[in-house]
């Protein structure tokens, strides 16, 4: 699996993930942009955030242009 496709499942899984959680819960926006340490969402954002910079530099780096 190339590095794109893996970084793209793992962008699918957080995903998943996400949606699981609010189905269950529903989000609270405090949870969503602030939640306390341990919360199911802690990381989340700044981890997906990481995973999609990650995706957009490797294409940009295939197509030899920069952001």
């Amino acid at each position: 699996m190339s590095e794109k496709q893996e970084l793209i499942q793992k962008m699918l899984r957080l995903q998943k993930k996400f949606i699981d959680y609010e189905h269950k819960n529903g989000v609270n926006p405090d949870d969503y942009f602030a939640p306390e340490a341990g919360h199911t969402l802690d990381g989340f954002r700044e981890e997906y955030d990481k995973l999609a910079n990650q995706l957009v530099d490797l294409a940009h780096s295939e197509k030899g242009s920069s952001r």
